[in-house]
């Protein structure tokens, strides 16, 4: 079973100890039947379903979870949601999550194997795979490249494209697909190779691309220009250590849409939108579940990224073959997420994309 790490101090709020069993099994129930359905909970439905109380002691008990600031009404029921503060609690204390099926398994593990020689690709089909099995988007974060240059090269593969190719002291190799300008010579990508080499090697990538941006201006009219040029576009090709430059990958907003009550709600959807579009924001956030040992769960306004437009997002590092964290996935989409499923989803995915790592 997956382990999974409340964010810390911003989650302050009534604990558990603080509910009775009777108070404790009817926030539970609500707290389960909202994620179900979505819609807000009323008295009759929790007698309904099993709890040997009149509907007047329930209304009772409901009151008193929402003063203590765990249930919200919503303003065209009667029926009551649990806050962000209530889905906290829940998932912290009653949230029984168990483990994902053999099917799943084998599904992860097909689809990442098969992209698994590439690095990029690698993230990019974790990311699809997990918005599809859990419908909501996926989101994975690059790993910030500390490894020195080994050898780069660029490789003709037609008249208009070449490919980049970088290998790093770890043994990772990076490539990536250029567009050419018309007339690139064989002899100026061989050129654009040597030069980088001559320079690059031993050093990082960020370490490489401060040093060689500010001494290309003065090579210039030493180096061809063609050359020089795919120089340049080639380091712009990578992603480098930087947050501005750190590739963010994001499939499946269109899941965002299908859940019924997002679209009651269009402006919420459209800010949750507005939060997947906060790179450095929604980075620096995937960034700190780096620092945990397990899956890490975000919820509303526990973090500004969120607080406006009420997302969630439940993530987890992934480790390279060293067993060092150097990046995380997750899954992000309205706070009604069905944690107890995704939950391993992404605990799996995140494990089994660090055992390609190794590789």
């Amino acid at each position: 079973m997956p382990s999974f790490i409340s964010p810390g101090a911003s989650a302050i709020g009534p604990t558990l100890g603080q509910l009775d069993e009777r108070a404790r099994d009817i926030f539970r129930r609500i707290v389960e039947s909202y994620l179900e359905t979505g819609d807000p909970v009323g008295s009759r439905t929790i007698s309904r379903g099993g709890v040997a109380l009149s509907p007047a002691s329930i209304r009772n008990t409901m009151q008193d979870l929402a003063q203590l600031g765990l249930l919200g009404a919503s303003h065209s029921s009667a029926g009551r949601m649990p806050t962000h503060m209530g889905l906290r609690l829940f998932v912290d204390g009653l949230l029984e999550v168990g483990d994902i099926g053999d099917d799943e398994r084998t599904l992860i593990e097909t689809r990442l194997a098969g992209r698994g020689r590439n690095m990029q690709e690698a993230l990019d089909e974790a990311s699809s795979l997990l918005s599809g099995l859990a419908g909501g988007a996926g989101v994975v974060v690059a790993p910030v490249r500390d490894a020195g240059v080994k050898h780069v090269e660029f490789v003709a593969l037609g008249p208009d494209q070449a490919l980049a190719v970088m290998v790093f002291d770890d043994g990772q190799v990076e490539n990536r697909l250029m567009n050419l300008a018309a007339g690139i010579t064989p002899s100026a990508l061989q050129e654009a190779s040597n030069f980088l080499n001559s320079r690059i090697a031993g050093h990082t990538l960020l370490e490489a691309k401060a040093e060689i941006r500010t001494e290309l201006d003065m090579a210039k009219q030493a180096l061809n220009e063609t050359a020089a040029r795919l120089v340049e576009d080639g380091l712009a090709a990578w992603s480098g250590g930087e947050d501005t430059d750190r590739a963010l990958i994001v499939r499946g907003r269109a899941n965002l849409l299908q859940d019924r009550g997002a679209l009651e709600d269009l402006e919420r959807v459209r800010m949750l939108f507005d939060d997947l579009e906060q790179k450095e924001q929604l980075i620096g956030l995937l960034d700190n579940v780096r620092e945990a040992e397990g899956v890490r769960i975000f919820i509303g306004a526990e973090t500004r990224l969120f607080s406006l437009s009420g997302s969630a997002l439940i993530a987890a590092p992934y480790m390279n073959g060293r067993q060092r964290v150097v990046g995380a996935i997750g899954v992000i989409g309205p706070a009604r997420l069905n944690y107890a499923r995704i939950i391993p989803l992404v605990d799996y995915t995140a494990r089994v994309l660090g055992r390609l790592l190794e590789t």
